[in-house]
């Protein structure tokens, strides 16, 4: 019955994926072509909508987080010479997914290096510092990419496309620490639901916030850790607190 039931959810996940795929390909795909509209319109639709819907796919994958680690990186690298090729060619849609898919796999792979739960919430203590110091301090590397270099940051990042081909981007390290969390909430026995809601949620806050802010970068890894930390909170002080 165990084993009749996992067939089941294997196929029910390839399933939702295929189909989940097919719109989002499909979005991506029209949505060059669709007409324009206002600013805070197009905001909306990838926040609530584009974005949602793309990292859905993730949480739908989440069963590869447990492949061997050889074979999670292996398949990252194999995704990187992909969007590679894609971009010297001149395919921007597979070298977006490649991109976005690469990233993902190496966030699973990185993970195999974090033993116990403790290492994951220290990470999600110091990256959104590194982040924020990267994004905010002039010299710094992400500063110097977004204010002098932006077409060096618009190869690499992953977009969410938008109404007449306005677009979002989140950069690699974003979408890898996302595909992080998420595997390390179902490896450790977390709230996978809940950490997907919050983080992407939160991901999803951080455009509107930037375009109100009228900022050239956001630090995007501060509200992602934010939403990992809310997610599972209680359950993080009962694994880490000191034992009587």
């Amino acid at each position: 019955m165990e084993s009749d039931s996992s067939v089941l959810d294997v196929r029910r996940r390839i399933t939702a994926f295929v189909a989940l795929g097919a719109a989002v390909v499909t979005w991506f795909v029209v949505a060059p072509h669709v007409g324009a509209v206002g600013l805070w319109t197009a905001v909306v639709v990838i926040s609530a909508g584009v974005l949602p819907g793309t990292l859905l796919l993730v949480l739908i994958a989440l069963p590869l987080s447990r492949l061997r680690w050889s074979t999670l990186t292996l398949v990252a690298l194999a995704l990187a010479l992909v969007a590679l090729g894609c971009s010297e060619a001149g395919w921007p849609l597979p070298e977006n997914f490649a991109k976005l898919s690469a990233a993902v796999f190496a966030g699973w792979a990185f993970l195999y290096l974090f033993e116990s739960v403790g290492l994951v919430v220290l990470v999600a203590a110091i990256i959104p510092v590194v982040d924020a110091i990267s994004v905010f301090t002039p010299g710094a590397p992400t500063n110097e990419i977004v204010k002098h270099h932006i077409s060096i940051y618009n190869h690499v990042a992953v977009a969410f496309l938008g109404p007449h081909g306005g677009a979002e981007q989140l950069g690699p390290p974003d979408i890898l620490f996302y595909a992080l969390f998420l595997g390390a909430a179902a490896r450790f026995r977390l709230r996978v639901g809940w950490t997907w809601l919050a983080t992407t949620g939160l991901y999803a806050a951080s455009f509107p916030i930037a375009v109100a802010t009228h900022a050239s970068g956001l630090p995007a890894l501060p509200f992602l850790s934010a939403g990992f930390l809310v997610a599972n909170g209680d359950l993080l002080w009962q694994r880490l607190r000191p034992r009587q």
